[in-house]
């Protein structure tokens, strides 16, 4: 490491360890996020250019990664069977319908030209963003708790099957066929885990998880790199690996609930997982949003209305009408993958500079928002029922 990357890297862990005091001090407590991301911008290259997210890339995609494993890991798919998962993916199909409808509009107008990659944009969640600011209010207690999660987890997996579909990097059907496999090697992970059980290989595995060799971590961090490596040169489609990854470690870890949750939050949430927000806003393009706000203003408006406005309909029967307004503020909530998807427009060319950084910029603006919003409408004794008045 080069003294400019270890400067950087100092720099990036320093804005990490100030943002959760800041909040704490703050009325109100806002998200530690929004200080990540706006530390992140006063040191980055737009701003006072103290340090360049080069520096720090492997450490930002790790915590990509967990940000992504860490919501397949609290998500348990039979939620997706119930009535919460159902609703979960009706809300996303209607705003699926309305971000083609809304964005082809918006391109026949001139004033977008990648109408895919802005189309998945709009129905996208930032779970992985969100389970912190959640945990922290107390938000995923109780019925409510499996509405939101269902709701973030359907708009997280779903975009990114959607990308990897629409606009992966393959090209041939082989390549097609890797990308289907990350779910088959998953399964079949967590098959071997089953197998090893009760073996002697698990035994010292399980004897050595709270030691100084901490198996079960490691071999969770190997589990998650390794599936970054194989889908390394899908972009994107590694996040779905990391996603898929997180609930091979649920499936495995079902009969010992518990026990890896305090680890992964101390590596995932202590160490890596801040460096990708900061790194997401020394990324920001201030000078270009300043230029045109019109457009981060159109795009933030967009992620409320097209991703959190069908809440209002598909939960009317389900939840109270302040609950809806949460559902509304929360599932519009989104950044990692908007992060990702302009990358992916401005490589390919498709989407102007200006809408990447507006794109990336209103995601920053959801997070600091809107889960604070919710957090402020929140009654930890409200019943899940319908608001018929």
């Amino acid at each position: 490491m080069t003294p400019s990357s270890l400067w950087s890297l100092f720099l990036v862990m320093t804005v990490a360890a100030l943002a959760p005091i800041v909040s704490r001090l703050l009325p109100g407590r806002p998200p530690q996020v929004l200080f990540l991301i706006v530390g992140g911008v006063l040191i980055g290259p737009h701003v006072l250019g103290f340090a360049e997210t080069v520096d720090i890339e492997l450490l930002a995609g790790l915590g990509l990664g967990f940000l992504f494993l860490l919501a397949g890991y609290e998500l348990d798919p039979a939620l997706l069977r119930e009535k919460a998962g159902t609703q979960a993916l009706t809300a996303w199909a209607i705003s699926a319908v309305v971000a083609v409808a809304v964005v082809g509009a918006l391109e026949a107008l001139g004033f977008v030209h990648a109408f895919v990659p802005i189309s998945i944009a709009l129905t996208t969640t930032a779970l992985g963003t969100l389970l912190p600011i959640l945990r922290d209010q107390g938000m995923l207690a109780g019925a409510f708790g499996r509405y939101i999660f269902a709701a973030g987890a359907v708009g997280e997996l779903l975009p990114i099957v959607a990308i990897s579909l629409f606009l992966g990097a393959y090209k041939t059907w082989w390549e097609a066929l890797i990308i289907a496999s990350i779910a088959g090697l998953a399964l079949v992970l967590a098959l071997l885990a089953k197998v090893l059980a009760g073996t002697k290989v698990a035994a010292i595995i399980g004897a050595n998880k709270h030691a100084t060799s901490q198996s079960t971590l490691r071999i969770t961090v190997v589990l998650l790199v390794g599936l970054l490596l194989i889908t390394e040169q899908f972009g994107i489609e590694a996040a779905l690996g990391a996603f898929f990854a997180g609930m091979v470690l649920r499936r495995t870890a079902a009969e010992h609930p518990g026990e890896l949750d305090e680890k992964l939050d101390a590596v995932g949430y202590g160490i890596f997982i801040p460096v990708f927000f900061v790194s997401s806003g020394m990324a920001l393009d201030v000078r270009s949003i300043v230029e045109n706000p019109l457009r981060l203003l159109v795009f933030f408006l967009l992620l409320l209305v097209v991703r959190g406005g069908p809440a209002m309909l598909v939960y009317r029967k389900s939840l109270a009408l302040r609950q809806r307004f949460e559902m509304v503020f929360l599932t519009a909530t989104a950044l990692p993958m908007l992060v990702a998807l302009s990358e992916i427009g401005t490589s390919s060319g498709v989407m102007m500079p200006e809408n990447a950084a507006a794109l990336v910029g209103a995601g920053v603006l959801s997070v600091a928002v809107f889960p604070f919003l919710a957090s402020r409408l929140h009654r930890p004794v409200d019943a899940v029922e319908a608001d018929v008045g």
